[in-house]
């Protein structure tokens, strides 16, 4: 990500790079993970596992290359106080976009119960909906109806992993504050050692999520298939691990940037915009264990 002649002259009103081709590679990467991950849930007659490992490594080597073009550019100069702020703009909109992502499946997720199920079950004025739609659907949660898909399934337990999970990304929003708090005091050693040990509770949540869902689908019978309840489960959970995946490699990618003596304590957007996604994950989690596991 070279840039312009005139980018790096610090008297020059804002940096432009050179177009990139890194996004279209990136969405081609995350298209074949999505599409055999898919391909594997739906059963399909498809290399699952070569197209995840194909686009996972593609997904890997992108992100690396162009964080590092972006670092580079950062520690040469390029960026101005200009840039600086809408890195922060683009940054509050990216996160903001992903609350409006995750509130739509939590709609759905209160539409479901809140309304769906009761008028399904005859509740209200919508007795016509019951008889003439599922005369013996039953308004509980939580459902794998109408029409009992994916057959009997045990639901999940909010006081075993996931409430252990729960701790473990909480702890992890204050270790990554106090790694925030010892670059400011310039205590680069201490700062290293707390996103470590942040790193290993997001990769300890990710372990547990996939033991997680291990056992649900093998002994629980809990699956995507497993009617309204199924779906909203691990679309809601998954997206989340997906985002917890995301934020673990930006973690090992500021962290590595550390080792190498980038960030400044008055200069470290790059450090600072991680730990806002950070926090972010960890409130979508404690929504998640409210409404989905417990309530």
């Amino acid at each position: 990500m070279a840039s312009q002649s005139h980018a790096a002259n610090p008297h020059s009103r804002y940096y432009v790079p050179h177009p990139s081709a890194w996004p279209f590679a990136l969405t081609v990467g995350l298209a074949l993970i999505v599409y055999g991950v898919a391909g594997w849930l739906e059963q399909r007659q498809v290399p699952t596992t070569l197209l995840v490992s194909a686009g996972a490594l593609l997904a890997v080597y992108i992100i690396f290359s162009w964080f590092r073009g972006v670092a580079l550019e950062s520690e040469h100069g390029a960026y101005n106080a200009q840039v600086d702020r809408t890195f922060r703009w683009g940054m509050s909109w990216f996160i903001f976009s992903e609350v409006m992502f995750f509130g739509a499946f939590f709609g759905a997720l209160f539409y479901t119960r809140v309304l769906s199920v009761p008028w399904l079950g005859g509740a209200g004025a919508k007795l016509l909906t019951n008889l003439v739609l599922w005369p013996h659907f039953e308004a509980v949660w939580p459902s794998n109806g109408p029409a009992h898909i994916g057959g009997d399934f045990e639901p999940m337990e909010a006081w075993g992993l996931p409430a252990i999970n729960t701790v473990l990304l909480i702890s992890s929003s204050f270790t990554v504050t106090w790694a925030h708090h010892a670059l400011k005091d310039n205590r680069r050693g201490r700062c290293i050692a707390f996103m470590l040990l942040t790193i290993a509770l997001g990769a300890t949540f990710l372990g547990l999520q996939a033991h997680e869902y291990i056992h649900a689908y093998t002994v629980q019978n809990m699956t995507l298939h497993s009617g309204v309840y199924g779906s909203t489960f691990f679309m809601l959970t998954g997206f989340h691990g997906l985002h917890v995946t995301l934020g673990t490699l930006m973690l090992i990618i500021i962290t590595i940037r550390l080792a190498l003596g980038h960030f400044k304590p008055d200069h470290h957007f790059g450090f600072e915009g991680v730990a806002w996604y950070w926090h972010f994950v960890d409130v979508v989690w404690i929504l998640l264990f409210t409404f989905v596991y417990v309530l």
